[in-house]
C-alpha cells in the first residue's frame, strides 16, 4: 500500500464531512458491534464503496466505517475488520491504521473475541492486554518498502500498548464492579481453531488469551505514534485438560453478554482523553 492510495482513501472520506476532525479511532471485533450504537453517528460509509478499502467476508463483521460522537468525543469506528484468513495480505489487513493515521487518529481503541488460557478466566470475562505475541503470524505488517510516512524502519515494541490508558481501564472496571484481568494476546493464523497440543505450547509461552486479530493492527498503529488500548472478551475456555468442541453460536452468546461491560469501559476512557 502506497502513500498515494492511503491518501486517495483518507480524501474520499474526509470529504463526506469537510469539516469533522477525529483523534480517537475504534476497531469492534466479532460479535463486539453493540459499541456502535451507543455513536451518535453522522456519516456511515460501507467499506464496498471506499477506494481500495478491502471487503470484510466475516459474517459477523458489519463492514463499514462509522463518523461520530461517541463520549463527547469525535471517533472513527471501523465496524468489522480483516484478518490473514479471508485471503488478505498482512499490509491489506493494516491499511485501515494507515488511513486512520492519514485522518489524524492519535488514538486507537481495539477489541476482539479470544479463547481464555489462563485458568483464572471465565466466560465473558474481560482481558485488557499489556503485552502481545506476534511470532505465529506469516509475516510482519511492516514488510516491504518504508516510507517515511509509515514510521521507524524498526519500531521498538517494548511498550506497544499506552501504559497510562491501561491504568485507566482497570481502575475503570474496578469502579464497574467488573473483574480486573490484564495479559498477553497471541494472535494466530486461522480460521481453525487450535488444538490440545497447540494450546498447550500457548500456554507454555506465557499467553493468556488466543485469537486471529488484532497485533498486526496494533503493531502498524504503534509504528506510526498511536496510543494503543486493546481489550479482549473472553468467548471459550481453552484448557487442554477439559477442553470442548467450540461452537460459534456460544462463541456470539459469550461476546453479547461482555458488551455492555465493554462498552461502558471504552466510553468512559474516551471521555477521560483531553
Amino acid at each position: 500500500m502506497t502513500p498515494e492510495i492511503i491518501r486517495e482513501t483518507s480524501e474520499f472520506i474526509q470529504n463526506q464531512l469537510p469539516d469533522f476532525e477525529a483523534k480517537i479511532g475504534i476497531i469492534l471485533g466479532t460479535g463486539l458491534g453493540h459499541l456502535a450504537q451507543e455513536i451518535e453517528v453522522l456519516c456511515e460509509i460501507p467499506y464496498h464503496v471506499l477506494p481500495h478499502f478491502p471487503i470484510s467476508t466475516v459474517e459477523t463483521h458489519s463492514g463499514k466505517l462509522i463518523l461520530g460522537t461517541l463520549g463527547g468525543k469525535s471517533v472513527i469506528c471501523l465496524q468489522g475488520r480483516f484478518h490473514y484468513y479471508e485471503g488478505y495480505s498482512m499490509q491489506e489487513v493494516t491499511f485501515p491504521i494507515r488511513v486512520l493515521h492519514s485522518l489524524g487518529v492519535k488514538y486507537l481503541f481495539v477489541s476482539n473475541a479470544a479463547g481464555g488460557l489462563n485458568p483464572v478466566f471465565n466466560i465473558s470475562d474481560l482481558m485488557i492486554i499489556e503485552d502481545h505475541v506476534a511470532l505465529f503470524l506469516p509475516e510482519s505488517p511492516l514488510r516491504g518498502k518504508n516510507p517515511a510516512s509509515f514510521g521507524p524502519r524498526f519500531p521498538d515494541m517494548s511498550q506497544p500498548y499506552d501504559l497510562e490508558l491501561i491504568n485507566q481501564g482497570k481502575a475503570i472496571l474496578k469502579e464497574l464492579g467488573v473483574t480486573v484481568h490484564s495479559g498477553v494476546y497471541t494472535s494466530v493464523q486461522g480460521p481453525q481453531l487450535e488444538t490440545k497440543a497447540e494450546y498447550r505450547l500457548l500456554r507454555q509461552l506465557g499467553t493468556d488469551a488466543v485469537g486471529m486479530s488484532t497485533v498486526p493492527e496494533v503493531i502498524v498503529a504503534h509504528q506510526v505514534g498511536m496510543k494503543v488500548f486493546a481489550c479482549s472478551v473472553i468467548t471459550d475456555l481453552c484448557f487442554p485438560e477439559t477442553l470442548k468442541e467450540a461452537k460459534f453460536e456460544e462463541i456470539l452468546a459469550a461476546a453479547a453478554q461482555a458488551e455492555p461491560s465493554l462498552t461502558q469501559l471504552f466510553i468512559r476512557l474516551i471521555q477521560q482523553i483531553s
